[in-house]
């Protein structure tokens, strides 16, 4: 009675932070959660009652209309069960009732609900799936029957974070990493299973000290059998949980030999630890280097390809594809003249005709290359190391060929941001390159979930300077529209540079190694939903005629301002000018202006401003992501006795699209993602809309060379996204 007591006051106090009501000790939040359930998991034994008590307060919350309560506590439920040694069925059913109710509800809750819905059904039929799943995917441990990894990688700008964070942070995450193995991974899905279908009557300190005995390939024998075991009992469905209980049993009676069956000791239920994730960190040097590391995810340096001809396996129409530069990695390709007419009568005749030899092209430019190099090289429709996927031999001629499988997303990748609105707008950046690389060839799209989380930081300089609310728009609008974001991630803001800048000694690694890991990997597991934001584009036009305009991409703001003019003779012009007209320049503004009704209305205007600011982050979750609050400080001439005077006064409107022009050709400076190194000077006009998904501008070039009067979209245009948006994960999305 008095541990449930305490889980429960533990549990309310969760859910006074959601409500607003923040403990009185401000180093306690955002640590709520993570002091929860790490009770939990010193004492495993209690993970039943916890799951008691979560499953109770649901259905209060259900029964009472507090929607806001009920994602964070079923992700602490999941988030339990899945470590549990053991749940009971009735407790499982209960939960699996829970989600299947909340189908009826609207978005998020009936995607989160379907989702853990299925996979309790999977976890009732063969206790100890989930976590086995998520062992071996975060791990990437060989395991045919389910043969998916994931892995974390965490950004950090160097010139936006101190050096002593990012050391920190790099330590840590490497000092994670060497604490496991891979054996010792496989160590503990062997345990965890036998236990979660075993219950009180598996030995589990007898098999532990058995696993640690046996030699590497041994336990990797016996982790293969449990895999094949719980993985063939989830994908059978309808089967009998008796029986993956007895198969189960059988390989724990092989695996520790002579203990008679019934003999275990009653230690109780003792609760194997969630290996921490493959996670590793990175300091973003590079433009490129987002695209690198995940080519290099999908073909490591081991599995650098050699293929047998450059040109190997490519289409038809894909062969002017391989002339010039590369669209992956901009190296200079050749292209070789070829003899071969393409008719398969031409082919020099053999003594022995077979149709896999007779249409096997032989012979080609061998070249060792590495995973980077080798990508510009891949058909858009070859699968992992290389090469397209296995199917059966080309028929005779006038028989169709059996379609190749479709490639599988055999590979996940979660992109952690550090840091504020600056980062993510070098994401925006990179994200916007990565998609034109996909446009031109295709590979990482088919092979790759790619998911993108972003956790605030803001250095204490930054902070005194200009406000973590104003570096930290995103995570703020995060926090808005997700509760258990605010709770959970948004706390890290102050909390990562203080830990970071602790001194070395044990309580610091205690903290820093537990709680910094824990929660970035809890963010990566369960923050499923996305946010997705409109990415924008931007045209520069610059007061040299002969230079070219600038084409980039922003996230959060742009923002312009008056250029200083750097010579005498523009300086004492300005001058005057300003005193008849007041300061800032002349603009011409071109916009359409979103209404209420969601129509957009042509308007024109012509004034005198110091700056203009465009907002993409709304201020409030209800309002529209896809448009721009546009600000511009309009200088207002006023006559009056005493004289003349000028007032400043704010012009807003929203919109979708804008073009600023300035007549006199006086320059301003355009910032972009409130980045000072993404500055552009000597700029006359500009021009602002959405940015588009680049694969739909490539396929609506091509459908407009045979249709070049067609201004609606047809075909397979139609299908495609329009707009690029950039998704970044929350727990709840936005809960409405």
């Amino acid at each position: 009675a008095e541990v449930e007591s305490d889980i429960l006051r533990r549990v309310r106090a969760l859910l006074r932070e959601l409500d607003g009501h923040h403990p009185s000790c401000q180093s306690d939040r955002g640590m709520l959660r993570w002091t929860l359930h790490k009770k939990i998991e010193q004492d495993p034994r209690t993970s039943c009652v916890l799951v008691r008590i979560l499953v109770k307060e649901l259905e209060r919350a259900e029964r009472g209309d507090l929607r806001h309560y009920i994602i964070p506590l079923l992700h602490t439920l999941m988030y339990t069960l899945i470590q549990a040694p053991c749940i009971p069925d009735e407790l499982c059913a209960r939960v699996y009732d829970f989600c299947k109710r909340l189908l009826t509800l609207p978005k998020p809750f009936c995607t989160i609900g379907l989702d853990y819905a299925s996979r309790l059904q999977v976890e009732r039929t063969a206790p100890g799936t989930l976590y086995q799943r998520m062992v071996i995917s975060e791990q990437s441990l060989p395991s045919a029957p389910f043969p998916f990894q994931e892995k974390i990688f965490i950004f950090a700008d160097p010139e936006l974070l101190p050096e002593a964070i990012c050391k920190a942070l790099a330590t840590d995450t490497e000092a994670a990493q060497v604490s496991q193995s891979p054996r010792g991974c496989m160590s503990c899905v062997v345990t965890h299973a036998l236990q979660a279908a075993l219950g009180d009557t598996c030995d589990t300190h007898g098999l532990r000290a058995r696993l640690q005995a046996l030699p590497p390939g041994d336990v990797e024998h016996w982790f293969q059998q449990v895999v094949a075991a719980v993985e063939g009992a989830g994908s059978e469905g309808g089967s009998d949980r008796g029986q993956h209980t007895a198969r189960l049993e059988r390989i724990y009676h092989g695996l520790l030999g002579s203990l008679p069956a019934g003999n275990a000791p009653r230690e109780g239920l003792q609760g194997t630890p969630l290996p921490s994730p493959n996670i590793s960190f990175h300091l973003w040097t590079e433009d490129e280097q987002l695209w690198k590391e995940l080519v290099l995810f999908l073909r490591p340096l081991s599995q650098s390809c050699e293929p047998e001809c450059l040109g190997q396996d490519l289409e038809p129409g894909e062969m002017q594809d391989t002339l010039g530069d590369c669209g992956c990695c901009g190296q200079s390709r050749f292209s070789v003249l070829s003899t071969d007419s393409g008719i398969e009568r031409d082919l020099p005749a053999q003594e022995e005709p077979c149709e896999r030899s007779r249409l096997h092209r032989k012979g080609g430019i061998k070249k060792k290359l590495s995973p980077l190099d080798s990508v510009a090289f891949l058909p858009a429709g070859s699968a992992v190391p290389g090469g397209k996927p296995p199917g059966k031999p080309p028929g005779r001629s006038g028989m169709p060929a059996e379609p190749a499988a479709p490639l599988q997303r055999l590979h996940t990748a979660r992109v952690v941001l550090l840091g504020d609105d600056r980062v993510l707008g070098r994401l925006a950046r990179a994200f916007h390159s990565l998609r034109k690389r996909e446009a031109r060839r295709v590979f990482l799209t088919p092979r790759l979930d790619l998911q993108f989380y972003h956790i605030p930081v803001v250095p204490p300089a930054a902070a005194d300077h200009t406000g973590p609310e104003e570096l930290c728009e995103v995570a703020g609008y995060l926090g808005r529209a997700d509760p258990w974001y605010e709770s959970n991630i948004n706390t890290l803001c102050h909390m990562i540079p203080k830990l970071a800048t602790m001194p070395s000694s044990p309580s610091r690694a205690l903290v820093t190694d537990l709680f910094l890991t824990d929660v970035i990997a809890y963010y990566a597991r369960m923050g499923t939903q996305p946010v997705c934001f409109q990415v924008h584009s931007v045209k520069v036009l610059f007061q040299d005629p002969a230079q070219d305009p600038a084409e980039d991409v922003f996230l959060t703001e742009l923002l312009t301002q008056v250029q200083d003019s750097p010579s005498h003779r523009e300086l004492s012009t300005t001058k005057r000018k300003s005193a008849l007209d007041g300061p800032g320049i002349d603009l011409t503004v071109t916009y359409r202006r979103v209404l209420l009704s969601d129509r957009q209305k042509e308007l024109a205007l012509s004034l005198r401003s110091t700056g203009l600011l465009m907002k993409a982050i709304p201020a409030e979750e209800a309002e529209d992501l896809g448009c721009l609050s546009v600000t511009i400080t309009q200088i207002i001439r006023i006559n009056n006795l005493a004289g003349r005077s000028f007032s400043a006064v704010a012009n807003r409107f929203k919109t979708r699209n804008i073009k600023v022009r300035s007549p006199e050709q006086r320059p301003f400076t355009v910032q972009l993602d409130k980045d000072s190194r993404r500055t552009y000077r000597d700029v006359v006009g500009l021009e602002v809309s959405p940015c588009l998904e680049p694969s739909y501008c490539l396929q609506k070039t091509r459908t407009m060379k045979f249709s070049p009067h067609q201004t609606e979209d047809v075909g397979l245009v139609k299908y495609l996204p329009k707009s690029l948006l950039l998704p970044i994960n929350t727990f709840a999305g936005v809960i409405p």
